[in-house]
């Protein structure tokens, strides 16, 4: 995952911390929006992602994810995009960050996970195709 925080990072222009939380909550995202087979085998592709996603979206039930898990929590399933979007935003991240955000962390699955795999999660997600 280490690979992954630095790539967006960089390429992105934000901090480490601010890269991993994000990729974090959009991992965490498409793992309650997207059709459950393909985002189950993209995220076993990714090294560290189930960890990273449990780090920043409050599971389990003592919601250790503070206030942001019970943002997420609060949004639920059907958010959708736009909720994602908003929560990224009060990360202080702007849209331009986001859709680069969104790109990389696409892109880094697809070289994990492949294409085929990563095509039909964001395919089974509405509104997603225009982020990344």
């Amino acid at each position: 995952m280490n690979e992954l925080v630095t790539r967006v990072a960089e390429n992105v222009g934000i901090d480490p911390a601010t890269a991993e939380k994000a990729i974090g909550m959009m991992l965490g995202f498409l793992q309650r929006e997207a059709a459950d087979g393909p985002i189950a085998k993209m995220i076993e592709a990714i090294p560290g992602a189930d960890a990273l996603i449990a780090q920043y979206n409050g599971e389990g039930t003592g919601g250790g994810g503070g206030l942001l898990g019970g943002l997420l929590s609060a949004v639920g399933a059907g958010g959708g995009v736009m909720a994602l979007g908003q929560q990224l935003m009060s990360q202080g991240l702007g849209m331009g960050e986001i859709t680069a955000l969104a790109k990389e962390t696409i892109g880094y699955a697809k070289e994990h996970a492949g294409a085929d795999v990563v095509d039909e999660v964001v395919a089974s997600v509405p509104g997603l195709s225009q982020f990344v």
